[in-house]
């Protein structure tokens, strides 16, 4: 299995979160409070895009709405395949903490 990006994981995670109501601006909201950075709105639906042809989320679109201008919301929803990549990743995030020496503890400066 190919491993994620801390970026397309942290898209993923978000896309999990906001469950029905994930859609590009409100992924992008959820990052920027999460993270307390801004999101540059290219590096949420790059990423997206490319989830979504690797089967790691799929999407649907909205119905128009008045507020966008008549324009529909493109919603993305975590497939099995992207879970399976989120458990992936994080089992070998486990890994590296679990093999790092307590910080600070018996070491000089």
């Amino acid at each position: 299995m190919t491993v994620l990006t801390r970026s397309e994981e942290l898209i993923l995670l978000s896309v999990w979160k906001l469950q029905a109501e994930a859609y590009g601006a409100a992924i992008r909201n959820h990052l920027s409070d999460v993270t307390g950075e801004d999101w540059p709105v290219a590096s949420v639906y790059g990423p997206l895009d490319r989830l979504a042809g690797r089967g790691f989320v799929k999407t649907r679109m909205g119905e128009p709405t008045p507020e966008r201008g008549g324009r529909r919301k493109r919603y993305f929803k975590l497939t099995a395949k992207g879970v399976a990549a989120l458990n992936h990743i994080r089992a070998i995030q486990d890994k590296m903490w679990a093999s790092l020496p307590v910080a600070g503890v018996g070491t000089r400066s």
